[in-house]
C-alpha cells in the first residue's frame, strides 16, 4: 500500500485544481510546476497576496516576481507589446521565455510584482497543469520559484516540501519537472536593442534569430528581474568549479568523462544536464560531504545558463 501523501499535497486533477484555485483566489500560495522548474504561485493582482510569496521564500524585495499568463492576449492586459515582443511571443511562447516589458497603465497589478520598476516580467508557460491553473483562477499568477529565497530551485513536489514546508498552502505534484532550468529573461528597451537579463533554456542565439544583433551589454546594475542576485540558488556549502576530480569532503556532480557521486549526464548532454542541474544540488546539499565540487561543462548553448547558475550557487 502507498503512503498517504500529506493533506496539502493534491494531484492536480479537477479536484486538485479546483482547490488550487481556491486557495489562490482567497490569497494562498500554491506550489505548481512548469516545464522549467516549479512556482510558488499567488494572485498577481492583490498586495497581500503577493506578500505572502516573500514571506514563504524570505525573498529580498527589491527582486521582481515574474508574472505568468495564459496567452498573448492577456499579457497585452499588462504590458506594452512591440512587434519584437509579438515576435518573440510567436516564436517562443508558450515556452520558457520571459519578456520585461513597459508595464501598461492601469494593469492593476500589485506593486511588489515589479519591486518599483516601470516594467513587468510576463511569461506565458507551455506546462499543462500551470495552464489549467491559470484559466481556472481567470487572472494573472505572480510564480517565482517555489523555494526559500537564494536556495536551490525546486525540480519535484518533494523538493518544494522539504525546502518551503508549512510555507506554502498547497502543492499540486506534477512530478518532475521537464527542462529544469529556469525560463530566459530577456529584455526589450525603448532604443531598440535587447539584453539577456538571465540566461536558460532559449539561448541568446535563439533570441537573435527572431530579433537579429545580439545581446546588448546591460547598463544598469539595479535588478531588473528574477535570478541576477550575485549569491543565488545556493546549497548551503562552499561549491568549487571546473573540478576534473574530487577532493577530501567533496561531493562530486559529474559531466561527461567526469562521473562523480552523481552525474549531471554521463553522455556530456547539456540538456540532460540543465534537467538534471538541481535535482543533482539537492542530493549533493543532503550528503555528509561538507563541501560540493562539480565537473566542467562547456560554456555554449545551454551550458552558459547552466554555468551561470553555478557561478550563482558558489558565490
Amino acid at each position: 500500500m502507498e503512503p498517504t501523501k500529506p493533506s496539502k499535497v493534491h494531484l492536480p486533477d479537477s479536484a486538485g485544481l479546483i482547490r488550487a484555485a481556491s486557495v489562490i483566489r482567497e490569497g494562498g500560495t500554491v506550489a505548481v510546476p512548469t516545464e522549467t522548474v516549479y512556482g510558488l504561485a499567488a494572485r498577481a493582482d492583490d498586495d497581500a497576496a503577493v506578500a505572502g510569496i516573500y514571506r514563504a521564500k524570505g525573498r529580498p524585495d527589491f527582486n521582481p516576481l515574474i508574472v505568468h499568463v495564459p496567452d498573448v492576449t492577456a499579457a497585452e492586459c499588462l504590458a506594452e507589446f512591440d512587434d519584437r515582443a509579438r515576435a518573440l511571443a510567436a516564436a517562443f511562447w508558450p515556452g520558457p521565455l520571459t519578456m520585461v516589458l513597459p508595464l501598461r497603465e492601469g494593469a492593476g497589478l500589485a506593486a511588489a510584482v515589479s519591486a518599483g520598476l516601470p516594467t513587468v516580467a510576463l511569461r506565458c508557460p507551455a506546462h499543462p497543469v500551470m495552464q489549467a491553473l491559470l484559466k481556472t483562477c481567470g487572472f494573472p499568477l505572480a510564480a517565482p520559484s517555489a523555494n526559500r529565497s537564494g536556495g536551490v530551485s525546486p525540480t519535484s513536489a518533494s523538493h518544494v516540501a522539504a525546502s518551503l514546508g508549512e510555507r506554502v498552502d498547497l502543492i499540486l505534484d506534477g512530478g518532475e519537472t521537464r527542462q529544469g532550468i529556469e525560463s530566459t529573461i530577456v529584455g526589450l528597451r525603448s532604443d531598440y536593442t535587447w539584453s539577456v537579463l538571465r540566461p536558460g533554456p532559449i539561448t541568446e542565439a535563439d533570441i537573435a534569430t527572431v530579433l537579429g544583433g545580439h545581446s546588448a551589454a546591460m547598463t544598469s546594475a539595479r535588478i531588473e528581474a528574477p535570478g541576477q542576485l550575485a549569491s543565488h540558488y545556493a546549497p548551503g556549502k562552499p561549491v568549487r568549479l571546473d573540478a576534473t576530480e574530487g577532493r577530501e569532503g567533496e561531493f562530486l556532480i559529474g559531466f561527461g568523462a567526469i562521473c562523480g557521486n552523481v552525474t549531471l549526464s554521463a553522455k556530456g548532454d547539456l540538456a540532460e544536464a540543465a534537467a538534471r542541474l538541481y535535482a543533482c544540488l539537492h542530493v549533493a546539499a543532503a550528503a555528509p560531504h561538507p563541501r560540493i565540487a562539480v565537473a566542467p561543462i562547456a560554456d555554449h548553448g545551454i551550458g552558459v545558463a547552466i554555468n551561470d547558475r553555478l557561478r550563482r550557487a558558489a558565490a
